[in-house]
């Protein structure tokens, strides 16, 4: 069977691109089809939407909310259980010296719905700010965020601190604050018109990456391998793979949800009261 499968060009989706790698897939009898988002979320929910793809590697945050407005996608499980921690990025030059200067600037986001534009609302919110009149730019993707910071043309941008930062060893952006979400970083979101007959090579598909998951952190060698893929420093893969937890349950995360829908909801990014647990998770 056929999946087209998208995620970010990030370090949690190395156990796919060692699944493809080691054929094993194929030799499960699927066509698994990855393809890299350096765009993120809004752009992985829009093209499930678009039938341009069948399965994508999400935010939570951002997969609720598509899910709740839109209602053509349906989450099945958790892929990283893990919470995300996202930086607070300023330009290396900025006036920006403390989180707090952070208020009514410019908001790099890769286009709305996104991750980055969600979880500045979510910070926004959660420092008691108002949320009605923020402003934000859209950037696309990460260098486009670069760009922007560099020219003047934003202030601030959100995004998984890892990832940004060789660009904080460098020097080319500073580092602010930060945000945990207190819901797993990522879920599978998929088409819902799927499900549920494609469940059962879903399920396969999606226990071969789990069983890489695992393999990958018990991997002395793992660390070294995330550093040079992605640009780390040894000692910061080694952190970052130390609290990275890929999921191999498909239990509905109750508890999580809720508190994923109670936050978009408080910062009107969805209506209250449309948040149906039952609606957002297909069990496969």
């Amino acid at each position: 069977m056929l999946f087209r499968v998208g995620g970010v060009p990030e370090h949690f989706n190395l156990p796919w691109k060692q699944a493809l790698a080691d054929n094993a897939f194929a030799i499960a009898g699927l066509d698994v089809r990855y393809t890299d988002y350096p765009e993120g979320t809004g752009k992985l929910t829009r093209d499930l939407r678009d039938d341009e793809l069948d399965v994508a590697l999400v935010l939570t945050e951002g997969a609720v909310a598509d899910i709740i407005e839109h209602g053509s996608n349906q989450l099945v499980k958790v892929y990283v259980s893990s919470p995300l921690t996202w930086g607070i990025h300023v330009a290396a030059n900025s006036d920006i010296r403390h989180i707090g200067d952070i208020r009514d600037r410019r908001i790099a986001i890769s286009r709305y719905g996104s991750g980055s534009h969600l979880i500045a609302i979510v910070d926004a919110a959660e420092r008691g700010w108002p949320t009605d009149s923020m402003a934000f730019e859209i950037v696309n993707n990460l260098d486009g965020a670069r760009a922007a910071l560099a020219a003047g043309a934003a202030d601030v941008f959100l995004w998984e601190k890892h990832m940004t930062q060789p660009l904080v060893d460098n020097g080319e952006f500073r580092r602010v604050g930060q945000r945990e979400v207190p819901w797993p970083a990522f879920v599978v979101s998929v088409r819902r018109s799927l499900l549920p007959a494609a469940a059962p090579a879903l399920r396969c598909m999606l226990d071969i990456v789990a069983r890489y998951g695992r393999n990958l952190s018990r991997n002395q060698s793992a660390p070294a391998l995330i550093a040079e893929t992605y640009g780390l420093r040894l000692r910061d893969a080694e952190s970052w793979l130390a609290t990275v937890r890929w999921s191999g349950s498909y239990r509905r995360p109750n508890a999580a949800l809720e508190r994923t829908i109670r936050a978009l909801e408080a910062q009107g990014v969805i209506a209250a009261g449309t948040g149906d647990l039952d609606a957002l998770w297909q069990p496969i």
